[in-house]
């Protein structure tokens, strides 16, 4: 039989082995090693510190057989060496491992009794190139060395991947060692014959050989899915999706939800199924799916993605430092926050703390106390408060915008998912996983199902998403803050009905460190400048909108700007500011004593240890706004008057805090009467209209905010559901 293909794409030949090398190509090879042997012996800096030859030792003795290699460095010592490991890293790669393993031979010379033998050494690259996204690989850079940046989303279990095979023919039991193979998601193909002859045997049948597991010598290896980062991808897309392949000691180095720059082979393999034509099973033999091969990997740990403070240039941190210094830094940076948005200043300020955030904190137990600052904008429709959402979207450096009714608590959190290939179950980080250092922003969050909302809480404080589902038990790190829009249940805020207006349990409210309550009230002034306002903004929307005006800071600057401070600043509070900020908790806990003792109300939002957490992150996000290593005694007190116009105000003025009355046996009684009645003419499985009701009930003559009482009782305890835009009831029990 002629060497050729066989029916499913595999090569396959007569006689076992490789072509021989001609003796000009071996001698080419022998001189590459010769050189990269060179370069690990040789290369050293200024002050004589032989770097790649101390580190292996180092590594070698740590019984870690790797070796991590700058590429910059290799171009320094000899240009051709890095550019044919940059053209053809298939061929030379090996070289260069086969190279480090004779140097490790020499310079671990004399070893102990037992490890007389070499082991194998993985040569890691990284270089400061320039990354190529996803969306930029083509075919003309195929089997080269690439760098792309992206998201892990899932990652596989640990595998093993024969590298040198031992097989044995079933017929004559001749056993062939030693076959070297394919690195990557590469296979072998057995040969078809067994070219054993024996004397008064016959000949071996076609496809004798079967593998020995025994004699052969595998390697760890993990296959993972990159996702491009949320930024890279162009509206109206979906974002693009490669399979990575990584082994031996790259294995378990990422989680998924880790913002990575892998650097690596981009490589094809075979596809898997045949494609059926004309009735007849044939195979695409030239189309193959592309994979990529990690050679080295670089794990951005600060979150902060492609625009980290690493990526900034020198003459850009002068700039970025001198914008720092500037008087009333904090003032600009609120104005140009949304600067299309009239009014709303607080708000701002509020969202201005959001984007920096305060420090992280690692205490000596293992135990961690967030930075990020979470905030709910609460009120009426039109108060823009979708836009300010969209405005931090495009300015913060990470950015994930999602709608409450279009996400589900696993597309927040995270999801297990069967992989169709190894049929083998992997997990896929959801919003707050990709938006891992950066912001979530969560609009209608008043219209996410109870049970969505309730997979959040944990993200929200602990900045961890545990997964136990299909045997997978893990936690995904979710260090993002959280802003929320969300309209009351009326539609409009109606003053009237007090804590009514909402349908939130205290829980999730207490894991807001600003709460902020937008009404749309008329008042004509404030109308008129309103409306002078938006006919200038829609009359001058086709100039050029690149130069901030009247002080503010260009939209591109700022974002630089965010991620900067961020990366290089981590602020604390000052012993003046956090002895002043002791005593103002102390006074706002007998205030909220006093406000309960008087009124007979409880306060939904109650005032614990985590809004004076909330007060500490605001105070540090201002200094960090400056670069400043200590919050003042100033920034406290700014920070308590954020808090006291947004939290303090909805939870004492009794917007937030509800209608806790009816606490007489007189009210109770009516309570009980009122929903004892409803009860009866409202049986299980049937619906009506809440107006109707109402209606009902008032002509009977029972207070309306009694009603409503009973309702809302009845809604939390799940007897009752809204439906229609919460115009139907519906009775579930």
């Amino acid at each position: 039989m002629e060497p050729g293909f066989d029916d499913v794409g595999i090569f396959y030949s007569d006689t076992f082995g490789p072509d021989e090398p001609n003796d000009e190509s071996q001698i080419d090879r022998q001189h590459i090693k010769k050189r990269l042997k060179q370069f690990i012996r040789e290369f050293h800096e200024r002050n004589f510190s032989y770097r790649y030859r101390d580190q292996l030792k180092r590594n070698y003795n740590l019984k870690q057989f790797m070796l991590e290699v700058d590429l910059d460095d290799v171009g320094s010592y000899d240009e051709t060496l890095a550019e044919k490991l940059l053209k053809q890293p298939s061929e030379h790669l090996p070289l260069f491992e086969e190279a480090a393993k004779e140097v490790a031979d020499e310079i671990t010379r004399p070893r102990p009794e037992g490890e007389e033998e070499v082991e194998d050494i993985q040569v890691m690259l990284t270089s400061a190139s320039n990354a190529c996204g996803i969306r930029d690989l083509k075919s003309d850079q195929m089997s080269r060395l690439v760098k792309i940046p992206g998201i892990v989303i899932a990652a596989s279990g640990i595998r093993s991947k024969a590298i040198r095979l031992a097989i044995q023919c079933r017929s004559c039991s001749n056993v062939i060692n030693n076959i070297q193979v394919k690195p990557g998601l590469e296979g072998y193909a057995l040969p078809r014959k067994c070219n054993t002859e024996q004397a008064g045997r016959p000949k071996c049948p076609v496809d004798p050989f079967f593998i020995i597991p025994d004699k052969c010598k595998c390697v760890d290896f993990q296959t993972l899915k990159l996702q491009e980062a949320p930024e890279d991808v162009p509206n109206g897309e979906l974002p693009r999706h490669l399979q990575l392949y990584c082994d031996r000691y790259l294995c378990d180095r990422i989680v998924p939800g880790n913002r990575v720059t892998v650097m690596g082979i981009y490589s094809i393999k075979k596809t898997s199924k045949p494609t059926k034509r004309n009735n007849r099973d044939k195979v695409n033999v030239g189309i193959r799916l592309p994979y990529f091969r990690i050679v080295g990997v670089k794990i951005d740990t600060d979150g902060t993605g492609r625009t980290s403070g690493s990526s900034v240039t020198p003459s850009e941190e002068d700039e970025l430092r001198r914008l720092a210094a500037t008087p009333n830094i904090y003032e600009t940076i609120a104005k140009s926050i949304a600067p299309s948005i009239y009014g709303s200043l607080d708000m701002k300020k509020a969202i201005a703390c959001l984007l920096f955030g305060g420090s992280r904190k690692r205490l000596p137990d293992g135990l961690t106390r967030r930075g990020d600052i979470n905030m709910l904008m609460l009120g009426d429709p039109g108060t823009a408060k979708s836009q300010l959402l969209k405005f931090v979207e495009r300015c913060s450096p990470i950015a994930v915008y999602t709608s409450g009714k279009g996400s589900s608590a696993a597309g927040l959190t995270a999801s297990v998912m069967r992989d169709p290939s190894s049929r083998g179950f992997v997990m896929e980080g959801g919003a707050m996983v990709l938006a891992d250092g950066g912001v979530v922003c969560i609009d209608e969050f008043d219209k996410m199902r109870e049970d969505d909302r309730v997979a959040i809480h944990e993200a929200m404080e602990q900045q961890t998403i545990s997964i136990a589902k299909a045997g997978i038990t893990t936690t995904l790190n979710s260090r993002c803050s959280v802003l929320a829009a969300a309209n009351s249940v009326f539609g409009r805020w109606d003053d009237t009905k007090g804590g009514e207006n909402i349908d939130f349990m205290p829980t999730i409210l207490s894991r807001f460190d600003m709460i902020f309550i937008v009404k749309d009230e008329h008042d004509e002034n404030r109308d008129m400048t309103l409306a002078k306002h938006v006919m200038n903004v829609h009359l001058n929307a086709l100039q050029s909108t690149e130069e901030g005006k009247d002080g503010e800071i260009p939209l591109n600057t700022l974002k630089k700007y965010i991620a900067f401070c961020r990366n290089k600043c981590g602020p604390r509070l000052s012993e003046e500011a956090a002895e002043k900020l002791k005593n103002r908790y102390v006074l706002m806990r007998n205030k909220a004593g006093e406000y309960e003792r008087e009124t007979g109300k409880k306060i939904s939002i109650p005032i614990t240890v985590r809004q004076l957490e909330a007060i500490i992150r605001i105070a540090e996000s201002q200094a960090k706004m400056r670069l400043a290593p200590f919050a003042t005694e100033a920034d406290v007190d700014e920070a308590l008057r954020l808090f006291q116009v947004s939290t303090l105000d909805a939870a004492t003025t009794g917007d937030l805090a509800g209608a806790e009355g009816f606490t007489t046996e007189e009210d109770q009684e009516l309570l009980s009467r009122i929903e004892k009645q409803i009860k009866r003419r409202f049986v299980i499985g049937s619906q009506v209209s809440e107006h109707a009701i109402v209606q009902d009930f008032t002509r009977q003559k029972y207070p309306e905010r009694a009603i409503h009482k009973v309702l809302t009782l009845m809604l939390r305890r799940g007897e009752i559901q809204h439906r229609m835009q919460r115009k139907i009831l519906f009775r579930v029990k």
